[in-house]
């Protein structure tokens, strides 16, 4: 939905609270609904400044019942990301005004600046973008927190495990048994806790060379071990380009100058944990990415390349 009426989708007091953030003679001329959001709407609102250019806003609210009970926190985390990634090495959106507890809202929400640039999720070129991954990431990994973020979370037990039909239930029972074995110590980072090629955005530019505009969604920001973040990304790109993807990306972190923990059972314990948490929700992962014209990850696709990623870290276990 877009247009100069597209806002009115949105309820009035949360047009009426994102109009008292806005700059003296500034008014909302158009609206558009971003896609790849599971959790969350998301709105680019478009804002004729007075002295007639124009800037770009981006809204966020949480309007799904089931996700409402989340929402107060996920807002307090983003803010506190935001805030606290401000004028560091990370680009990332301005922080404008939150309401998590919808005090002024219909909904919990979020108003941020806009960053430019798109996500880029097409098979071509990923070689050249895994390293700019890679760095990013570590210059995520290198904030310093004056104040940390919540300790991470790690939902996934051995029971709520997913495992796909057709999948190698021997390599699978053996995968699962990892998450019975002791949660590794680990030296803390400042975590994403949610990146992936999603949430990143690159200079799009036609023949120029690939460049990350900023990293978004910061709604998960935690403090626990890089080799997390790392997993995650890992299970993302194996999922989007193919298993040999996520060993690369892990490989890409480390020439970047990541540091992974120093045990090779902690560092397969965190990927194979990732893993296996994607299993519960595998669908939901994939639907955006069809969304955004992935139409090849059908629901075979993406379990197929989940069962292959699982062997592949089980073979690698130990190194």
């Amino acid at each position: 939905m877009s247009g100069p009426d597209s806002f009115s989708a949105v309820g009035p007091s949360t047009r009426a609270w994102v109009s008292r953030h806005l700059n003296a003679g500034e008014r909302i001329i158009e609206s558009d609904t971003l896609s790849g959001g599971i959790t969350a709407e998301m709105w680019k609102l478009t804002v004729s400044t007075k002295v007639g250019f124009s800037r770009n806003l981006v809204l966020r609210t949480y309007t799904d019942p089931a996700e409402l009970r989340h929402a107060e926190d996920r807002l307090m985390r983003e803010s506190a990301a935001l805030t606290m990634l401000s004028g560091s090495a990370v680009q990332v959106p301005e922080l404008v005004a939150f309401d998590p507890t919808a005090a002024h809202c219909e909904y919990p929400s979020l108003l941020m600046t806009h960053l430019p640039g798109s996500t880029v999720l097409s098979d071509p070129g990923v070689a050249e973008r895994v390293p700019l991954l890679a760095r990013q990431l570590v210059e995520i990994h290198a904030v310093k927190a004056e104040r940390r973020p919540r300790e991470y979370q790690a939902m996934t037990t051995a029971e709520s495990v997913v495992v796909p039909v057709g999948a190698d239930a021997e390599v699978w029972s053996a995968a699962i048994d990892v998450l019975r074995g002791p949660v590794p110590t680990y030296e803390g980072r400042v975590l994403h806790r949610d990146f992936q090629p999603g949430n990143v955005l690159f200079d799009v530019s036609q023949n120029a060379t690939p460049r990350i505009t900023g990293v978004v969604d910061w709604a998960g920001a935690s403090w626990g071990p890089a080799d997390l973040d790392v997993a995650h990304c890992s299970t993302n790109l194996a999922l989007l380009h193919g298993p040999q993807w996520g060993q690369r990306f892990a490989s890409a972190y480390e020439e970047a100058g990541g540091v992974f923990s120093e045990s090779a059972q902690a560092r397969h314990y965190w990927r194979v944990r990732d893993a296996l948490a994607c299993s519960e929700e595998l669908q939901l992962w994939a639907a955006p990415w069809r969304e955004a014209g992935r139409t090849d990850l059908m629901a075979h696709v993406v379990e197929d390349r989940l069962d292959a990623y699982i062997s592949t870290l089980m073979d690698a276990r130990g190194q």
